[in-house]
């Protein structure tokens, strides 16, 4: 029992230096806020790409448009997809980067090798899911595009593009997505919280 309170207390700790996170706070254009919500034991881990300015004003991640989307892909509602033992998050970037050239800005480089893996090293997802490109270009490299890995079923992840309306064109380009891969997503997610 001790061994796994020490565990516990090791979890919790690192999850909060990593929510205390200000280790790129002069590269940004807003106060550092670090955004994850991560339970050791969950069925799904979303590894995004960054928080949105909505999610860093509210330090909820996933509160904005995409997040709709996103749970509208994985078939659960709101009050499901906020917990953590069921869905856990933890972004490329922990902190909203600012804006270039009109939109949100790359997640900060920083974040991903710092936490990802001394976090990955408590959480144990059944399923991971990559969102968005820069995800997938750390986690699946071996994909030369994101629709790519997509397409590809992988043991322990699936990629998705990122659910924000300036996809709306690769969405229209690649009807496959919502016709097959969103059922089997959804079917695949409703049998791992079940």
């Amino acid at each position: 029992m001790k061994y796994l309170e020490k565990k516990l207390a090791e979890f919790a700790h690192l999850v909060h230096r990593a929510k205390t996170c200000s280790l790129c706070a002069s590269e940004l254009s807003y106060p550092p806020r670090p955004i994850l919500s991560l339970a050791e034991r969950t069925k799904v881990l979303i590894i995004s790409q960054a928080p949105g300015l909505t999610a860093h004003k509210n330090y909820i991640p996933f509160i904005d448009p995409s997040g709709t989307r996103l749970r509208q892909w994985l078939g659960v509602d709101k009050e499901t997809f906020y917990k953590p033992e069921l869905f856990s998050i933890m972004p490329m970037g922990f902190c909203f980067p600012g804006y270039k050239n009109g939109a949100d800005a790359p997640p900060m480089k920083i974040c991903a090798p710092t936490w990802h893996e001394s976090l990955l090293n408590f959480v144990k997802p059944e399923l991971t899911i990559l969102i968005g490109r820069y995800a997938q270009q750390y986690y699946l490299p071996q994909y030369k595009t994101l629709t790519e890995a997509i397409k590809i079923e992988h043991e322990k992840f699936i990629a998705l593009p990122h659910p924000s309306g300036r996809n709306n064109r690769w969405l229209a380009k690649n009807p496959w997505f919502e016709t097959q891969t969103v059922p089997t997503l959804q079917k695949t997610v409703a049998a791992l919280i079940a």
